[in-house]
């Protein structure tokens, strides 16, 4: 073997762990929080009215950065933690998030991740069942639409859209008892 079929070798080996291609649904050019205003309605079993209207500001912080992706902490109600390779968005749902986030963090490759915490992909179309959960991911134009539902009337759909993020999120439970609409109005970035 020559010294030019060694450089060969050499990288092909190690480009595809080094380069992060970004994924163009969820990606930051910074670690700065950025802002995004979203309005909506609320519905439930302890609302008077049909729906209320709604108004939320989502944050979404880079947390960590490896040569294969990215995490990221969104916060609305509660924080979410992405895992977010260029061809995948994957929730991270530990018992301690913060840990997990080390962890992962430390790892020179992307965990397995498990198909029912798939939230978004890049190309294709996905398809997972898990008891009577069904979920569908497709990509329509520039957005990739996450669709789950249970027949009890459950539900989460979120839409993501490319060079922006996060566009829509909708959660409910059960035949319209308790659940929220919302969708992006305005970005800003935090100082």
């Amino acid at each position: 073997m020559n010294s030019q079929q060694i450089a060969t070798i050499t990288i092909s080996v190690l480009l595809p762990v080094s380069v992060y291609a970004a994924n163009p649904f969820l990606d930051a050019k910074g670690d700065k929080p950025v802002s995004a205003n979203f309005r909506g309605s609320q519905w439930g079993d302890d609302i008077e009215e049909e729906e209320i209207p709604l108004m939320m500001q989502v944050v979404t912080t880079r947390i960590s950065k490896m040569p294969w992706g990215a995490i990221f902490k969104m916060r609305e109600i509660r924080p979410d933690y992405f895992i977010v390779t260029d061809d995948r968005i994957v929730l991270l749902n530990e018992e301690d998030n913060d840990a997990a986030v080390k962890k992962i963090s430390a790892s020179d490759k992307p965990p397995q991740f498990e198909p029912g915490k798939i939230y978004g992909i890049t190309s294709g179309s996905f398809d997972h069942e898990d008891g009577l959960w069904k979920t569908t991911i497709r990509l329509k134009g520039d957005l990739c639409i996450y669709d789950s539902s249970h027949p009890s009337g459950h539900f989460k759909k979120i839409i993501w859209k490319k060079g922006v993020g996060l566009v829509e999120y909708a959660s409910g439970y059960g035949a319209h008892a308790d659940g929220y609409r919302l969708k992006r109005t305005t970005t800003a970035q935090k100082s």
